[in-house]
């Protein structure tokens, strides 16, 4: 009799912990999706302020087509990607095309000094500061996940339930350049 109790009470703690570590796996995965979506929202923000920013651009160096075609190439690709690594990837080409595209900017004085210009890039350094840390935060909502998933007994429910592993957002091979300052 008491041996049944105790066999009940252990599968009952067994439930009780396969519930929880259910849950939390849940949890964790709903919180990447939430996180992932925060750097979705900045990046759209983004991507709809580059048509007025080379709109600006284009009155200034009309002759500096390939720059300008680059940023709406790279626009266009994270705005049609359709998983998160294509638009991770995608992202990390914008970056890489704005940057060309303000370095641009540095041969044309009148550009510089136009005020539409200076406001739009300042809205789009807030927006790659907010991307930034949107990019932090999903990076360290994905450690705890995964962890999660890999971690003894926690990996046993992952593996039962099918939980899968997400992707880090990393930076591009251009990203990871060093930058060459020449004065």
């Amino acid at each position: 009799m008491i041996a049944l109790i105790v066999i009940a009470v252990i599968v009952v703690l067994l439930i009780i912990y396969f519930i929880a570590t259910y849950n939390s796996l849940v949890d964790l995965r709903n919180k990447v999706k939430d996180s992932w979506s925060q750097i979705d929202v900045v990046l759209k923000n983004r991507n709809d302020l580059i048509p007025n920013l080379v709109e600006t651009v284009k009155g200034y160096a009309k002759h500096e087509k390939t720059t300008l075609d680059a940023v709406i190439t790279a626009r266009n690709k994270a705005v049609n990607a359709k998983t998160n690594e294509e638009e991770m990837k995608a992202a990390g080409e914008v970056t890489e095309a704005l940057g060309r595209l303000f370095a641009l900017a540095e041969n044309y004085p009148d550009l510089k000094a136009n005020q539409n210009f200076m406001d739009l890039q300042n809205k789009l350094n807030e927006v790659e500061e907010k991307i930034r840390f949107a990019r932090q935060f999903y990076n360290d909502t994905v450690l705890t996940y995964q962890n999660k998933l890999e971690m003894f007994p926690s990996n046993i429910v992952a593996k039962m339930f099918g939980f899968k592993p997400e992707t880090f957002f990393e930076a591009t091979e251009e990203e990871r350049k060093n930058v060459e300052v020449k004065f």
